[in-house]
C-alpha cells in the first residue's frame, strides 16, 4: 500500500502542481488544507524555516509525513524583493502583489531585470525528523504580464526562450520550475533517507 502524506498547502495552484509532480511516486497526498486558510503562520526568516513550520505542523496534527513548500520571486534591481514575503508583499492578493513589483521595477531596463524563483520543499514526519531539498530557476522580469496558465508571479517570470512562465503547459512548467527542481531533488534524497517517509 502507498504511503500516505499530507500537503501542507492551502494554495489550490501549488496543489496542482505538487500532484502532478509526484503523479510516479508510489504515494497518495491528502488535500486537508487547500482552498483553506494557511497551515499556519509563516514566522520563519527563511524558506526553509517557513517550510519547516508548515510540514512539522501538519505531520503532528496528522500522524502522518507532511509535505510543505515555502517559495518567492527574488529580483536584483529590488534588493531581492519581494523575497521571502512574495504571498503578501502588498496584500494577501496575488494580482496586487505582481502589480506592486512590476510597478517598482517600471524604470529598469529588461536587461537589469534577472530575478530568479527559489523554492524550498520538505517532507517531515511526525516525531520531527525530516528532509528537504531547494529548486531554483533563473529569468527576467517581464514589463507587464503574459499568459493565464500560472499563478503567482508566473506571468512576469521571463524565461530564457522568452515565454513567461505563465505561457508554459502544466508540463513544461513542470521540468522548468523552481517547485519542480525541488521534488526532483526531494525524490532522490529520499532514497537515502531513514525510514518512516515512504
Amino acid at each position: 500500500m502507498p504511503p500516505e502524506w499530507v500537503l501542507a498547502t492551502h494554495n489550490r495552484g501549488k496543489a496542482d502542481e505538487f500532484r502532478r509532480l509526484l503523479a510516479g511516486y508510489p504515494a497518495t497526498l491528502e488535500l486537508s488544507y487547500v482552498g483553506g486558510a494557511e497551515v499556519v503562520e509563516e514566522t520563519g526568516s527563511s524558506y526553509l524555516e517557513n517550510a519547516r513550520l508548515k510540514a512539522l505542523y501538519a505531520a503532528r496534527i496528522s500522524g502522518r509525513p507532511a509535505l510543505a513548500d515555502d517559495s518567492g520571486l527574488e529580483v536584483d534591481a529590488l534588493d531581492g524583493r519581494p523575497g521571502l514575503y512574495s504571498a503578501h508583499y502588498v496584500s494577501g492578493d496575488a494580482w496586487e502583489n505582481l502589480r506592486a513589483v512590476l510597478l517598482e521595477a517600471l524604470e529598469t531596463p529588461f536587461a537589469a531585470r534577472t530575478c530568479r524563483m527559489r523554492a524550498v520543499v520538505v517532507l517531515a514526519r511526525p516525531d520531527g525528523v525530516l528532509i528537504h531539498a531547494e529548486g531554483i530557476v533563473q529569468g527576467h522580469l517581464a514589463g507587464y504580464p503574459r499568459g493565464t496558465r500560472g499563478f503567482g508571479y508566473d506571468p512576469a517570470f521571463v524565461l530564457p526562450d522568452g515565454r513567461t512562465m505563465a505561457e508554459l503547459w502544466p508540463e513544461e512548467k513542470d521540468a522548468w520550475s523552481h517547485r519542480g527542481r525541488a521534488v526532483r531533488t526531494l525524490l532522490q534524497e529520499l532514497k537515502m533517507a531513514p525510514p518512516g517517509f515512504a
